[in-house]
């Protein structure tokens, strides 16, 4: 009798066990939501750009944040460990006026698409905590301007590059209803590879830009709302 019902007991724990696997472990989860970005402007200064464009070292300075949008489509494999792609965007220029009267600052867009293992720690607890390391690529464009009010106008031309990306970090999400979660924040140590002397010179004209970077560390912080099927 006592075999039964420590049989029976341990039948009753690994049924409830693969319930409770089935319902906190989605196949499939869908993010959105929105996106901050700090960027590693890899040298570039307002008193470069103005050296660069023969303007007064004063007249420009350079956008360091830069809002935009992030999603994610991941597939869960089992109970911990997953697949995810990321994708995401922004735009603004990445020069700022220090100075009234400067129009016609040049526009830059980002698309990304990243993808990866993601690892999930779901416990009985509404918070379940991941972390993830992606790797994908990064297409940055420039528009073409003439930038006005200065010394002199300076035109640009319309160029895009792209270039090796990966996104390591993690987050945590607050489960609010049986489908639905909550993005607290995911927080990414977000490497891109822009030459941005090659990109700027596409841009303005070789010998502007000579002494800039070609690796960003820059720093993603996302958050927003997760579906869960």
């Amino acid at each position: 009798m006592l075999r039964r019902a420590v049989a029976a007991i341990a039948f009753i724990i690994l049924i409830g066990s693969f319930a409770f696997t089935q319902e906190t472990a989605p196949k499939v989860q869908v993010f959105g939501g929105f996106a901050v970005l700090h960027v590693d402007t890899a040298g570039l200064t307002g008193p470069v750009v103005g050296y660069a464009l023969d303007q007064p070292p004063s007249v420009f300075g350079v956008r360091t944040w830069y809002f935009g949008w992030n999603a994610e489509g991941q597939y869960n494999a089992s109970r911990w460990v997953g697949v995810v792609v990321d994708f995401g965007g922004r735009r603004g220029s990445p020069f700022t006026a220090q100075s009234q009267g400067i129009t016609g600052l040049p526009d830059s867009t980002s698309y990304n698409f990243l993808a990866g293992p993601v690892i999930s720690y779901r416990t009985k607890s509404i918070f379940t905590p991941f972390v993830h390391t992606l790797f994908g690529w990064e297409r940055t464009s420039l528009s073409a301007s003439t930038i006005s009010g200065a010394l002199a106008p300076v035109s640009s031309k319309a160029t895009s590059v792209m270039d090796f990306t990966m996104a390591l970090g993690g987050g945590a999400d607050c489960r609010i209803s049986r489908h639905i979660s909550l993005r607290l924040a995911q927080l990414d140590w977000y490497h891109t590879s822009l030459n941005q002397n090659d990109f700027y010179t596409a841009a303005y004209g070789p010998g502007r830009f000579t002494t800039l970077g070609d690796i960003e560390h820059n720093k993603r912080i996302s958050t927003g709302i997760v579906a869960t099927f």
